[in-house]
């Protein structure tokens, strides 16, 4: 027996002539939006913000940029400027000419070098090591309660 598989699943259906569901909202709410704009302001004062709406309205409608609708661009972008970020600096030492200059940098040199050797001696061995005691310890300590 033979079965069809639908493809295109991704292509969304052209509801209203060449318009998708959400594109047809997308116009008719940016011409909603124009016409409760005059009919407050009028033409002459409410001109601008109408060329605003419609061109938003317009943009969200057709603009795809990267075949992706334009909507999505918005919600990344809101979500960037929300969002906390992480900023990691590195501090890179310099040269430095003066011989109490040189000695804090030697400090700073010889402080970084302590660091690295720390992280080296922490290796994965030594956390398996440690791990292991670790369970140990607490394997012994089960024991000494239980025969209390």
């Amino acid at each position: 027996m033979q079965f069809k598989v639908p493809q295109f699943l991704d292509i969304e259906d052209k509801i209203f002539g060449p318009f998708t569901f959400k594109e047809f909202i997308y116009l008719a709410g940016g011409a909603g939006l124009c016409f409760v704009v005059y009919k407050l302001l009028g033409l002459l004062i409410g001109a601008i913000p109408i060329l605003i709406i419609a061109g938003f309205s317009l943009t969200l409608t057709f603009y795809k940029p990267n075949n992706k609708p334009f909507i999505n661009m918005l919600e990344s972008s809101f979500k960037y400027f929300t969002q906390n970020k992480l900023y990691i600096w590195k501090k890179h030492i310099t040269k430095k000419k003066d011989t109490g200059e040189k000695q804090l940098a030697a400090e700073d040199a010889n402080k970084i070098r302590m660091m690295k050797e720390s992280e080296l001696r922490l290796s994965g061995g030594k956390l398996r090591d440690l791990a292991w005691s670790l369970d140990i310890l607490d394997l012994s300590k089960q024991k000494s309660n239980n025969i209390q």
